[in-house]
């Protein structure tokens, strides 16, 4: 099952949808980033967080659509978007797209980032989309799929990252190792419209910038 969550960072430039929109099965939204997804043309299934940014004609509009509306205290443990990706999940989503998960504050940046590596995500595709930027984590294995010419990160993250082999990229690497805090994984290029990683130790964060399809 495919869902979407649409947390209530900036959205300073709308995804592109072929990378969002296409048989989404649940719409979950973190607090007012209900307001994303209806300028999205998403329809909300469930509202979860501590509703702090949900103003009066917001949630009127939304009771008013029979949305679901969760409420949590201000005082908890978990982000608002961590409690809507463990209700996505208790749902039966397999595949996940966030959206306006990066920007504003950047503790909640690097935390929603974070988010990727929970063991409870191991089995479940994820994907942090941002304007015409893929983001998603690496455990083993990995097909990137895009247009000759984008640009390929791979950051190490959890320390160093080892036996790593890729295909279809311009810098290759053959049993390569990535080192935690080096930049030597930034800005290679996609050669084919598929190219292909792997690693043998380790977590990579792949950013992948999209060109803009017409």
């Amino acid at each position: 099952m495919k869902g979407v969550i649409v947390a209530n960072g900036p959205m300073l430039e709308p995804p592109l949808a072929t990378l969002t929109t296409r048989d989404v099965d649940l719409v979950v939204c973190v607090d007012g980033g209900a307001r994303h997804a209806l300028e999205l043309g998403l329809q909300p299934d469930v509202v979860v967080g501590d509703m702090d940014s949900v103003e009066p004609s917001l949630r009127q509009r939304l009771e008013e659509e029979e949305v679901r509306l969760i409420d949590f205290p201000c005082r908890k443990d978990e982000t608002d978007l961590e409690l809507a990706v463990r209700y996505a999940l208790a749902q039966g989503a397999t595949d996940l797209v966030l959206l306006a998960a990066l920007g504003g504050r950047m503790d909640h940046t690097l935390a929603n980032l974070m988010l990727l590596a929970s063991p409870d995500l191991g089995d479940v595709r994820v994907r942090v989309i941002e304007g015409n930027q893929e983001l998603f984590l690496i455990r083993r294995e990995a097909v990137i799929e895009g247009m000759p010419g984008d640009t390929v990160s791979l950051l190490p993250l959890a320390g160093d990252a080892s036996g790593i082999y890729t295909e279809g990229l311009e810098y290759p690497l053959q049993d390569g190792v990535l080192k935690f805090g080096a930049a030597r994984g930034v800005s290679n290029v996609l050669l084919n419209s598929k190219g292909r990683v792997r690693l043998r130790d380790g977590l990579l964060l792949l950013v992948h910038h999209h060109q803009e399809r017409r």
